[in-house]
This record gives structure tokens, C-alpha cells and sequence, in this order.
């Protein structure tokens, strides 16, 4: 269900939005926050969808403020979507020209959810969130420091600025790397890390929040080396007496964890997308210590370090080495199962043929005697 509402008021929005809550027979008491999404005009479209994708796990109210064209006459259009068109949540999509676009928070307010946490996220990159007005309103501030034009900038400036309920989707990208050597590390020896060098592009900001966080948490020396712009998170290294644990992605896609002791393993360590990171985020609707943690405190403690481009070549290697010995020894394996089965099941067959055999002649002979005999004693 939508509803168009070309040059209106935030109280002709609200109306329509109870009055098409009540021909669906729909509520706000399953609304477990409100999302506002502060968007330019480009990206509108596929920030709308991305959200409404992701409110499917957590049900809320989103409103989208779009910005046009400042310039032009004051004008808020206004669209409002119920029901299937708009996932799990009910949306609200407000356009602002001309001088609404400095007002978003003002526009904004008499639309919020009562009781709801308030959750803002800025799909087009942001400066500054914590003190502007909708970052005011929100308990919780979503950014994406990959959009800007230098994340390493970007993160420092965040880092600068940080108050409690700021968190990047940089930092959700590096969720399974964490949990993966984390888990590496509950494994015998237990030993203490003594170094740790990460490899990642040199515009890769989760990168440098995974540095920063084993930093923190590990409290050793972390190298941050540079791979080519566009690679994104390629290598972990954590030296220990007994030897290195490796953790590498040279794919994007497959990664592979080695270390003493252990069969290497190989891991989907795809990297998510706009709609997963926004779900994750919207998943804790406090303040993240960790993430401030590995934000300020950890990103100091990080220095730099060369790129370690044979490492990564060699490691490459080594996933196309087991993933094509993996498939030889699946299908050996197979054809040797299948063999034998065959001849398991043919030697049995062969065998009762045989015994068929034997019987039906030993039959056949006697059969044949006792005619004889009775041919004989009927002559007499």
C-alpha cells in the first residue's frame, strides 16, 4: 500500500499514515525502533531498499530524508508505504527542497515512533554525525567510512569525534575475521601472541579497526601493511613461539587459516553487503564498547609496515593446492567406493550362478538315473 503526497505537511503525513494504519488493520506496537535515513537523491533508491530488506529482522519505522535540490522553492513531497511494499516496517520517504534541506531534524520530529529507540544511518557518508541535529535525536549512529573518499581520513576523523553510539559498517565487515582468530586462539598452545602484522588495502578502513582491535586485545606489537587500493582485508599474521597463525583472503571470497597443529582450513570469508552490515548494526541499539575500544584506543597503537605481497601469492597458492588436491582425493575416493561395491556386489551373483549350476546338473543326473532304473524294471 502507498500513498503519494506531493508538496505536503509533516501533519498530512502523519494523517495519512494513521489512516492507511487503519485500512490495513496494521500496528506500531511490533516497531522495535525508528530508522532515519539521511540520503541524497542518488542514492536514495538503493539505500530505501536496503533498509527495508534489512527492517525484515528488526521491524521499525523508517523515515528517509532525501535531500534535493537546495536551490530550488521550499517543498516537502512526501510518500508513505504499508504492508507488503514495505517489508517488515512502515515507511515514510520525505523529500526536501530548498530550505528544508538544512532542517531535516525539525522535519523529522513530528514523525518519530513514541517509545522507540531512534537509530540514523548515513548511506552517502557523513561528517561529524554525533553533533549534528538527527545525530542528536539518534541513540545510535550508523556510517560507513568506505564511502568517503579517503577512509583512513575518514576513520581518523571519526576516531577525533567519536561519542558513545557512533559505529562504522567497516567495523561489521571484519565480524567473521574476528570471530575466526578468536577461535584460533582458544586452540592448544596456548601461547601469547608476541606480533601481528595485517595486511589490507590502502583504502581499506576495517583494515585498520581489525588492527586496532588486536592491538587492544592482544596488547603486542601490530604492523598495518598496504596491499593494492581495492583488495580490501587480505592477511592476519600472529606470530607465537610455536609458530605463525595465518589467516588469509587473496580472493575476497575464500580465505585460509593456518596453524601449528591444526589441518589447514579453508573459509567463506566473503566480504557483506550494504544490506547485511545495516542488519548486524541494527542488531545492538547501544553503544559498542569493543568497536570504541579498537576506534580509539587501538588505532594509536597501530604502526605501519610494507606490504607483504609474496605472502599473499604464496598463500593463494596454497588454497588452489588444497582445493585441487580436495577434489582429487573426493573423487579417488569415490571411484575406489564405487569399484568395490561393484565388485563386491557382482562376486556374490557369480557365485550363486555357479551354485545354480551345480545343483541343477546334480538334479538333472539324478533325474535321469531314476528313469533308467524304471525303464529297466518295467523291461523285466
Amino acid at each position: 500500500m502507498i500513498a503519494d503526497l506531493p508538496n505536503a505537511t509533516t501533519k498530512a503525513v502523519s494523517k495519512q499514515l494513521v489512516r492507511l494504519r487503519n485500512e490495513s488493520g496494521s500496528m506500531t506496537l511490533g516497531r522495535v525502533m525508528t530508522l532515519i535515513v539521511v540520503v541524497d537523491e542518488a542514492d536514495a533508491d538503493e539505500a530505501i531498499e536496503a533498509a527495508i530488506t534489512a527492517s525484515r529482522q528488526h521491524p521499525s519505522r523508517i523515515i528517509a530524508l532525501v535531500s534535493g535540490n537546495p536551490r530550488a522553492a521550499r517543498r516537502l513531497d512526501a510518500q508513505v508505504r504499508l504492508g507488503s511494499d514495505a517489508g517488515g516496517s512502515e515507511i515514510i520517504v520525505l523529500r526536501m527542497y530548498g530550505e528544508l534541506t538544512k532542517h531535516g531534524a525539525s522535519v523529522v520530529t513530528p514523525l518519530l515512533a513514541a517509545d522507540t529507540p531512534i537509530v540514523a544511518w548515513w548511506p552517502s557518508g557523513a561528517q561529524d554525525v554525533g553533533s549534528s541535529p538527527i545525530g542528536k535525536l539518534a541513540g545510535r549512529r550508523i556510517t560507513d567510512a568506505s564511502l568517503s573518499n579517503d577512509p583512513r581520513k575518514a576513520l581518523q576523523r571519526r576516531r577525533v569525534e567519536y561519542t558513545d553510539g557512533d559505529t562504522d559498517m567497516a567495523w561489521s565487515r571484519t565480524t567473521r575475521w574476528r570471530g575466526l582468530l578468536a577461535t584460533a586462539l582458544d586452540l592448544p598452545p596456548y601461547e601469547p601472541v608476541t606480533s601481528v602484522t595485517v595486511t589490507g588495502a590502502s583504502d581499506s578502513a576495517s583494515t585498520d579497526l581489525l588492527a586496532g582491535w588486536l592491538a587492544v586485545r592482544l596488547k603486542c606489537p601490530v604492523r598495518r601493511a598496504r596491499s593494492k587500493p581495492g583488495t580490501g582485508l587480505v592477511n592476519v599474521v600472529m606470530e607465537r613461539k610455536s609458530g605463525a597463525i595465518e589467516l588469509v583472503r587473496p580472493d575476497r571470497q575464500v580465505g585460509c587459516l593456518t596453524q601449528p597443529g591444526q589441518p589447514e582450513r579453508q573459509l567463506d570469508l566473503t566480504r557483506p553487503d550494504r544490506t547485511e552490515s545495516l542488519a548486524e548494526e541494527l542488531s545492538r541499539l547501544g553503544g559498542d564498547e569493543v568497536y570504541r575500544q579498537a576506534l580509539v584506543k587501538g588505532l594509536p597503537l597501530v604502526t605501519n609496515a610494507p606490504a607483504s605481497k609474496r605472502s599473499t601469492a604464496k598463500t593463494g597458492a596454497k588454497i588452489a593446492a588444497a582445493t585441487k588436491a580436495t577434489t582429487k582425493t573426493t573423487t579417488k575416493t569415490t571411484g575406489a567406493k564405487t569399484a568395490a561395491a561393484t565388485k563386491a556386489a557382482t562376486k556374490p551373483t557369480g557365485a550363486k550362478t555357479s551354485a545354480k549350476k551345480v545343483v541343477a546338473t546334480k538334479t538333472g543326473a539324478r533325474k535321469a538315473g531314476a528313469k533308467k532304473a524304471a525303464a529297466k524294471k518295467a523291461a523285466k
